[in-house]
């Protein structure tokens, strides 16, 4: 006989998956619940430490969340929004520490100052109505900003030394900034997980998803074979390898979303008297005519206790939708009725294609002299390139079915069907506890009032917004900012 169907498949074993997987075993402790990974290890791809920069983002750097007004004002609501989802997150991690359900939280977050830094003119005069547009903002009040080189060397030497000293420059400094990696921190709630009795099923490929009765049919291939299992609710939160699954299952939902691959690169030195330099994360502007997701930054990273330094990121391009994917992928997710969408999406963005040629053929030497524009005294020898996780830019389509570019994280949810996935990337794991929460809620309508108050006890301002009570969001920051060993709140 087949043994009964799993009460809740998750397809990936990232930082989506295991927040999920966490967020269930506290609301259902009952459940049966598998998670199938195509890979060897937990977290290889786009949780892996060193296929992101571990920015915790909250909104204190982020240049390109600022939209620009046709009355001269900053829309700043990205930012804030950002900002509530990336708290909603600590208090979430917060709570499975004072639980035990974590390990020492200096396992996987680091207090890392965030700062937005610019120079010119034209850039600084930008950076100054950013933060006096979110100073009054009660989540960003603690932010301090200075056009004063010898200030702005104390924050991060490696911005001013060597710099033309009549150069304007500025930055913004919130303490209470994050490095987070969360491979190990998916890890670590996996391995929760597994000791409850989660079934971790790892180098198994979920090959195809079929509706059976009231759940699914999931084919998987291992060294073992190919064989099925089955599950009454199944979450995809295979990063790049979603959209095909997606597109396997049949949902309505799914139809019309494509999706374009870009790999990401940076420059790495683990040269030690050049981390002593930066410890904060540096987020620029990106240029006239680099979209948002170029944006440079300088990142102190901080990976099994060794500190590092990020530059980039670089754009190239693969084929592949994973890092260990087939060249094939980009093909196989063409259809009739997303190829439309493509091709609007390549007409309407000439500047961003533009972009990817001349990243792709961009040299070493060019690379560098982007990161000197951040660190002037930055030397060659002490750089190397590596290749970061593959991210799958989501093409969706707009209410007169033309194609857009989604730079975001796109949730798809079939209720009817018991079947959710996830598209997209940034800023992804950052707000993984509001995104799984708000798939809960879309998955699972008839549970989630009954799961509203133990939720709360886990995210105290779930369903409320921090940003308009100031006293009660300060208590709140100082709360998770102590079980965390963050500075500051």
């Amino acid at each position: 006989m087949s043994p009964p169907p799993a009460d809740v498949a998750l397809i990936g074993a990232g930082i989506m998956s295991a927040t999920l997987g966490a967020l269930i075993q506290r609301l259902e402790p009952d459940w049966s619940v598998e998670i199938f990974e195509s890979l060897d290890e937990v977290a290889l791809e786009s949780s892996n430490a060193w296929h992101n920069a571990g920015t915790g983002h909250a909104g204190f750097c982020e240049l390109d969340y600022a939209v620009p007004r046709p009355n001269g004002t900053l829309d700043v609501s990205t930012s804030i929004a950002t900002g509530e989802q990336f708290h909603i997150t600590r208090q979430f991690w917060s709570a499975l520490l004072a639980s035990g359900e974590l390990p020492t939280a200096s396992r996987f977050v680091q207090p890392m100052p965030h700062l937005a830094f610019v120079a010119g003119a034209e850039n600084v005069a930008f950076l100054r109505q950013w933060y006096d547009t979110l100073r009054r903002e009660p989540l960003f009040a603690g932010m301090r900003y200075s056009d004063d080189s010898g200030q702005i060397g104390e924050w991060s030497r490696a911005l001013v030394d060597g710099r033309e000293s009549e150069q304007p420059i500025a930055a913004t400094y919130e303490a209470s900034g994050t490095d987070v990696d969360y491979g190990a921190m998916a890890r670590a709630l996996i391995d929760a997980q597994v000791a409850r009795g989660v079934q971790l099923h790892l180098r198994h490929r979920v090959t195809d998803l079929e509706q059976d009765g009231d759940g699914w049919r999931i084919t998987h291939r291992s060294p073992a074979g190919t064989r099925t299992s089955r599950a009454r609710f199944v979450f995809v939160g295979a990063g790049g390898g979603s959209l095909q699954l997606l597109q396997r299952s049949g949902i309505p939902e799914a139809d019309g979303y494509a999706g374009f691959p870009v790999s990401g690169k940076f420059l790495r030195t683990r040269t030690r008297e050049v981390v002593a330099t930066h410890r904060v994360k540096a987020y620029g502007r990106a240029e006239q005519g680099v979209p948002g997701m170029g944006a440079p930054h300088l990142d102190h990273r901080t990976v099994d206790g060794e500190g590092s330094v990020l530059f980039g990121p670089f754009a190239g391009f693969d084929p592949r939708f994973l890092k260990a994917g087939s060249r094939l992928d980009l093909l196989r997710t063409v259809r009739p009725g997303n190829i439309g969408a493509m091709l609007h999406v390549a007409k309407d963005n000439v500047d961003l294609l533009t972009y990817l040629i001349r990243e792709i053929t961009a040299s070493h030497g060019k690379q560098m002299r982007a990161l000197r524009k951040l660190m002037p005294t930055a030397d060659d020898g002490d750089w190397e390139l590596i290749t970061a996780g593959q991210r799958v830019q989501v093409i969706g389509k707009d209410a007169n079915g033309r194609g857009r570019l989604q730079f975001g994280t796109e949730l798809v949810t079939s209720p009817g069907n018991r079947l959710a996935g996830l598209l997209g990337a940034s800023p992804g794991a950052s707000t993984a506890v509001p995104v799984m929460i708000r798939l809960l809620q879309e998955a699972f309508p008839d549970r989630y009032p009954g799961w509203a108050d133990p939720l709360r006890e886990l995210v105290p301002s779930l369903g409320r917004t921090m940003n308009t009570d100031a006293e009660w969001a300060l208590d709140i920051r100082r709360e998770t900012a102590a079980a965390l060993g963050l500075d500051g709140v």
